[in-house]
């Protein structure tokens, strides 16, 4: 019900802009607080101090806020420096006893640990916090709408992927297999032939007398009727994949990898963990309905 400063597209199609000095960040022991917060903006300015009397200026960055999290980026080369997903950010407010800073703690996705990020701004502390805090509000109704509700279906082909994959390596053992039984048989069929004897080989006949089809025969060194050899026959550059039945393993994430990741239930679990626990924004606990149960 809260009055937002900017539109739905601006933040789902775009990203709001926003130019700070950026103090650094710290580990925190618990993911909000104001005492956490207070604590990692004494330790960052101390520091920050310290840098600035040895002459070290506090760098520029520029924020981009959007449904897609909060990126931090040098405002001249546009390098990201980090990349700060929304259901990973459980706190943000301004400070009451210095109008200029702001901070917002989000969670290290290698780590795991809690990171209080802490910025300058000369005039619009206020409008960032509440940017970031209307970009979670839409991020955690299109995770319910679209991710949120079919988390089962996704973690189901992902378990599929799975199955397919074993039945894959259990396709070129059993291949392995085949291959190890033909070789064995032709090894007996040489020790079975009479001493001294020289049989002309002919090629293998299944039970019909009839030879395998083979979409490409060997090298023939016959010379044709005019006295020319035929063509070489074209060796294939890239060797593609097959299973026990010359098919190509069949792969459900071809046509769309980027929509059902590898890690794809672990991923939606984590997603699910951080919208649940919700987004303090002075004092506001920023959570919309309960996620759908049958999520």
């Amino acid at each position: 019900d809260k009055t937002w400063m900017h539109t739905p597209e601006a933040l789902s199609k775009h990203y709001i802009p926003y130019n700070a000095k950026f103090l650094g960040s710290t580990e925190v022991e618990q993911p909000k607080g104001t005492e956490v917060v207070r604590d990692a903006v004494r330790k960052l300015k101390f520091a920050r101090h310290i840098k600035k009397s040895e002459g070290q200026k506090t760098p520029k960055v520029e924020l981009q806020i959007s449904i897609y999290g909060v990126k931090i980026l040098d405002p001249k080369t546009k390098e990201v420096q980090h990349n700060c997903q929304l259901h990973r950010i459980s706190f943000c407010a301004d400070d009451k006893t210095d109008k200029r800073i702001f901070t917002f703690i989000c969670k290290d996705s290698e780590s795991n640990k809690h990171l209080c990020y802490v910025f300058d701004s000369e005039k619009c502390v206020k409008e960032i916090t509440l940017t970031i805090g209307q970009a979670f509000d839409l991020a955690y109704r299109k995770f319910l709408e679209s991710g949120g509700k079919d988390v089962e279906t996704r973690k189901q082909i992902a378990g599929l992927q799975k199955r397919i994959q074993e039945l894959e390596t259990e396709n070129t053992e059993l291949k392995n297999k085949v291959q190890d039984l033909e070789n064995q048989l032709r090894i007996t069929q040489v020790h079975a032939s009479p001493a001294g004897s020289v049989t002309p080989k002919s090629p293998s006949t299944d039970i019909f007398d009839m030879v395998p089809f083979s979409p490409i025969s060997p090298q023939s060194s016959t010379p044709t009727r005019n006295g020319t050899q035929p063509p070489p026959v074209p060796s294939r550059t890239t060797e593609i994949k097959r299973d026990l039945f010359g098919a190509e393993p069949f792969d459900p994430f071809s046509c769309g990898a980027g929509d059902f990741p590898p890690d794809i239930q672990s991923k939606l679990d984590e997603m699910q963990e951080g919208f649940k626990m919700g987004l303090t924004l002075e004092g506001t606990v920023f959570c919309l309905d309960p996620l759908d149960s049958r999520c």
